[in-house]
């Protein structure tokens, strides 16, 4: 089939990759307008649209999908539209111009996590399984029928940027098989069923760390919110990033936010057992075990993060 593929995040790589090495034809590729990336601010474009230049596919550059993009659309005259990950709505007219209509590749298991950060917020929830779904895109946010799914189990220790990346892939697989069945006409939709949630875009603040919740669900956000926004706590005022924590075993329990070097590691109290920083960035420095960086304050420094009640 002749498909127009939007994306623009590297989630949404392996997706155009495989679709463009499959018998399929992209005849353009949407995404998002360059912008400023890194601490010198050097104008970028998204990584789909420099894998669409690599693969020598038009690329429609656009952060609205507005009537010059639904028309440069209607002129290639696609039988499919495919989203993944492009971070814009899709609305009528551009939802009927393909022949075919749109799919969308979700990494949840639809209906729940509908929206910007489902990987995330599922982590950040504590839950164990999660996948992608492949669904007819509808103007309501995420409700379509679903074509194909598939379930993954959450690790203990992965954070939503190694979840993402596992998930693209797996998840990339899903949609060339749900692309295939619609072209051979044996692809079947069905309703969504169960209990919806809500997976609303992160913001810095979602990356704070609050000691004084329990030790599972202080893991879980900095799991959740990296690499993005990125967790931190702050101590003396003074923000730290939070890289990497783990359990901190049969440790005694300190209090919430009471931090101490113990045998080697920085052991946080929360409001169950204690975790343990294992990775840091203190602010205006570069990343650092958080041992290290414990042996190198004065001893006069706080030792107790701040904690909302």
């Amino acid at each position: 089939m002749r498909l127009v593929f939007a994306g623009s995040p590297s989630a949404a790589v392996p997706s155009l990759r495989l679709l463009a090495a499959s018998q399929h034809e992209i005849a353009a590729v949407i995404s998002r307008e360059d912008s400023p990336q890194g601490r010198k601010r050097i104008v970028t474009p998204t990584a789909v649209a420099a894998v669409a230049d690599e693969l020598g596919v038009p690329v429609i550059k656009a952060n609205r999908l507005d009537d010059s993009t639904t028309q440069a659309v209607a002129d290639i005259r696609p039988d499919l539209g495919v989203i993944v990950a492009y971070g814009g709505l899709v609305k009528e007219p551009l939802l009927s111009t393909p022949r075919l209509g749109w799919i969308n590749l979700h990494f949840s298991l639809l209906p729940r996590w509908r929206g910007a950060a489902p990987v995330q917020r599922a982590i950040m929830a504590g839950d164990e399984v999660t996948g992608a779904t492949v669904f007819q895109l509808v103007e309501e946010l995420d409700a379509g029928d679903i074509f194909g799914m598939l379930t993954q189990t959450i690790g203990p220790s992965q954070t939503a940027g190694d979840l993402l990346d596992s998930l693209s892939h797996s998840g990339a697989e899903l949609l060339l098989r749900v692309v295939d069945a619609l072209e051979d006409g044996t692809a079947r939709a069905d309703a969504q069923h169960g209990d919806i949630t809500v997976a609303p875009k992160l913001t810095i603040d979602d990356g704070r760390v609050n000691f004084a919740d329990h030790a599972s669900m202080v893991l879980a956000r900095i799991r959740g919110v990296t690499p993005e926004p990125g967790a931190f706590a702050e101590l003396d005022g003074v923000r730290v990033k939070v890289l990497e924590a783990a359990p901190g075993a049969s440790v005694v329990q300190r209090h919430p936010g009471e931090a101490e070097l113990i045998d080697g590691r920085v052991l946080v109290g929360t409001a169950t057992e204690a975790i343990e920083l294992v990775t840091v960035q203190p602010a205006g420095k570069k990343p650092m075990k958080a041992a290290d960086w414990w042996r190198g304050r004065p001893s006069s420094a706080a030792t107790k993060f701040e904690v909302s009640a």
